[in-house]
Formats: structure tokens, C-alpha cells, sequence
């Protein structure tokens, strides 16, 4: 049997302990640079911490009116472009444009409904169109249809024109040019105005109701106004 290996008397060295733990890990001191980067990351820490904070704060107290304008947005959109999903019909659907000359007009109707690749049928339209003198003219009807790239208009079924001098006139179809400006019909026309009262055989209208011509046969009633 071996012996054990005699025991070790009186103090033990600094060296002699390190040595009996083994190699220890030498800590290394930090450098200029490392310390120049800590430096950076603790300023940045103390401004970005209070600026996220405020955010914070400021994005809770602001979120019910952010809520509030995103909700009526949509429902102005939606009453905008309501479309029905089962058929594809456009409630209050609006078109505008500018004729050759650039003047505005406007086409509006109760629903479209696009019918085609260009034809778009159209319920309860209106077109509203202002001449460059600032006057204006509308025509209305039950029925329409619009060919939007071609600018042209037709409408059928109690068609209405007004001028903005207080002319009216009742037809039962008339085709209108947006960007000429123009309308016309060939079916009876009952006008009144400041003139009196007129029947006749159709109308042309041009330059945006600046015009109007009347077809014969046609009947007039002067106005008693002097």
C-alpha cells in the first residue's frame, strides 16, 4: 500500500494557492475606446428614454381623437362609394371632369351601375356645367347613361334642362357633350322663361346653354313683361 504524501506545514504562498486552483482568467482593463462608447450609450439612454416616455403619454391621450377622425373618415367614405355587394351598384356616385376649354363640370346620380367596359347606367343623374362667365346650366332626368370616355352623356325620362337666367325645358331624351359643352334632342320640348312660353320639335343647345336653338314646327308665346 502506497503512502500518502506528507502534509504540508506552516503558511501557504499567494503563488501556491494559484497554482493549486489552476490557471485563472486574467481580467484585461477596458481601453479609451470602449470607455468613449459607454459614455455615448448612457447620454443616448438618458435622452431617448424621457422622449419615448413622452410619446407614450402623448400617443394614450391623443388615440380617442385619432379613433374619432379614422371612424368619420370612414363613413364619409362609405357614403361616398357606397357599393352595394350583391349587384356592384355605386351609391352617389360623383364624376368630375374638364371640358376642351377647361371648364369644370360634374355628374352625379343616385347609383351607378358600370355596364360594360365603358358604359356606366345611371339612376337619377344630374350634370352641372359652368360656362367661363360664371353662369351655368343643368340638366336632370330619370334614367341616363354615361360613356365617360367618350365625355357623352344620354338621358331618357323626364329630362330637365335649367339655364341660370330662369330657363327651363321638358323633354323626354336628350344626349348631352360634357366637354363640347353641348346638348341636344329631337322629341317634344316645352321651354319657359323670360322670353314666354315656347313648344317645338327638339332643341341644340351650345357653348354651355350660351345658345339655344329650337326646332321647328314650334309655337311661342311671347312674355306680357315689357
Amino acid at each position: 500500500m502506497a503512502a500518502a504524501p506528507p502534509l504540508a506545514h506552516g503558511p501557504v504562498s499567494r503563488e501556491q494557492r494559484l497554482s493549486a486552483a489552476g490557471p485563472a482568467r486574467v481580467r484585461q482593463a477596458p481601453t479609451a475606446s470602449r470607455i468613449a462608447r459607454r459614455r455615448v450609450m448612457v447620454n443616448l439612454t438618458k435622452w431617448l428614454l424621457p422622449v419615448a416616455a413622452l410619446l407614450l403619454l402623448s400617443s394614450v391621450a391623443l388615440w380617442p381623437e385619432i379613433a374619432r377622425v379614422r371612424d368619420q373618415g370612414r363613413i364619409a367614405f362609405r357614403r361616398a362609394f357606397s357599393v352595394e355587394p350583391d349587384s356592384g351598384r355605386m351609391k352617389q356616385a360623383r364624376y368630375r371632369g374638364v371640358d376642351e376649354r377647361g371648364r369644370p363640370f360634374t355628374i352625379t346620380a343616385e347609383s351607378a351601375l358600370q355596364n360594360g367596359p365603358v358604359r356606366i347606367d345611371l339612376s337619377d343623374p344630374k350634370g352641372d356645367l359652368v360656362t367661363e362667365s360664371g353662369s351655368w346650366v343643368m340638366v336632370e332626368a330619370r334614367d341616363g347613361v354615361y360613356i365617360q370616355r367618350a365625355g357623352q352623356l344620354d338621358l331618357s325620362h323626364d329630362v330637365t334642362l335649367y339655364r341660370d337666367d330662369g330657363t327651363t325645358m321638358h323633354t323626354q331624351s336628350a344626349a348631352v357633350d360634357v366637354r363640347q359643352g353641348a346638348a341636344a334632342s329631337s322629341e317634344m320640348t316645352h321651354a319657359e322663361g323670360p322670353f314666354g312660353v315656347l313648344d317645338a320639335q327638339g332643341f341644340t343647345l351650345v357653348d354651355k346653354g350660351a345658345a339655344i336653338q329650337f326646332h321647328g314646327p314650334a309655337k311661342l308665346t311671347l312674355s306680357g313683361r315689357e
